[in-house]
């Protein structure tokens, strides 16, 4: 198992490019300069220790030291001892709608945005539970597979957007079936989560539901959305706010909760139904009720032992600078007679 220990070190290597375009418009603003010196002959005979290929591979060490140094700094590390470790907990999967009806600002700054934040604070909150993210719109994907590793989940969380699903439309059905799967099939207790304004929902729910209730998985719901709804706000490319999204007749389209669907579903997976508002997104109080869920053991695998390997980049660097600093751009009269490649 390898990883990068500080991986935002990493955008230091974007500079690369500027680097070399500067380096670039500098070789030949000298070679345009250098001409109306005079030809090539001329400037020969005025400059017989000048070199260009030094100054070529004198940069050439420097990038490399540099990318050498951007990797050192990261501190790539090896995990070098595996533990299988017991803890327990339930398999909690969240499925979070990301149809374009989830940016309503009905709930600041935006449904979707309230929801992340909330499932990024009940993460902080898991102590042995395994949890999983799956988005949806008009269909179902996996975001995120069922794991402890919560780090990765509030990573993979961040990159959740409107965008993520082509297809739009409210595939609740999808969503509680793809997440039905998920699971292992073993004896933990488990739960769903949807989170979604419920309009427009597809698939035939119910038949879902039951099939979770098969394997003994709770269904828990929480509406994202004020009872009066909101416009959805239309974005350019830029992702600014050019208005709002309006129907073939010219009339604003607003998105409302479909609260009694989501009650329903709760209440037939034997879960319960939240409404989400400006002051909650109602996470806390469904996390409560699962909480009271008898939590079974769970065993994990999980590298313990992380060896660090900054210093076969970091040496590497060091010795290329060195080596830069020992060339010189002008030709060494030692090897300046010397010929290794003959035209």
């Amino acid at each position: 198992m390898i990883r990068l220990e500080n991986s935002y070190y990493l955008y230091g290597l974007l500079l690369i490019p500027f680097l070399i375009l500067i380096f670039s418009l500098k070789i030949k603003w000298r070679k345009k300069t250098l001409k109306k010196v005079g030809d090539d002959l001329l400037l020969k005979r005025l400059m017989p220790d000048a070199s260009r290929k030094n100054p070529v591979v004198k940069f050439t060490l420097l990038v490399l030291a540099y990318i050498f140094l951007i990797i050192g700094l990261a501190n790539p590390q090896i995990g070098s001892k595996i533990e299988k470790v017991k803890r327990k907990g339930i398999d909690l999967m969240i499925c979070l709608d990301v149809s374009n009806s989830m940016l309503a600002q009905d709930i600041k700054p935006n449904r979707l945005e309230c929801a992340k934040q909330s499932i990024s604070k009940l993460i902080d909150k898991l102590q042995g539970d395994r949890i999983g993210i799956i988005v949806f719109a008009g269909k179902a994907y996996t975001q995120l597979p069922i794991t402890t590793d919560y780090g990765a989940a509030k990573m993979f969380l961040s990159t959740i957007n409107t965008d993520i699903v082509p297809v739009q439309g409210t595939a609740i059905s999808a969503a509680i079936n793809l997440a039905s799967k998920s699971f292992n099939n073993d004896k933990h207790n488990k739960a769903i989560v949807i989170i979604t304004d419920g309009e427009d929902h597809e698939g035939d729910v119910f038949k879902s539901i039951n099939d979770a209730k098969e394997k003994n998985i709770k269904i828990f719901t929480i509406g994202m959305g004020l009872p009066d709804g909101a416009p959805i706000p239309e974005y350019d490319k830029n992702h600014r706010q050019i208005g709002f999204k309006k129907n073939r007749q010219g009339n604003t389209i607003i998105t409302k909760l479909n609260e009694s669907m989501l009650q329903q579903i709760a209440s037939e997976g034997k879960g319960i139904y939240v409404r989400a508002n400006n002051s909650s997104a109602g996470l806390q109080k469904v996390f409560r009720n699962i909480n009271k869920i008898n939590k079974s053991e769970i065993e994990s695998k999980m590298y313990t032992d992380y060896e660090d390997r900054f210093q076969y980049f970091i040496f590497p660097a060091f010795i290329l600078l060195v080596i830069e600093l020992l060339i010189y751009e002008k030709k060494i009269k030692l090897f300046k007679n010397i010929k290794i490649f003959k035209k």
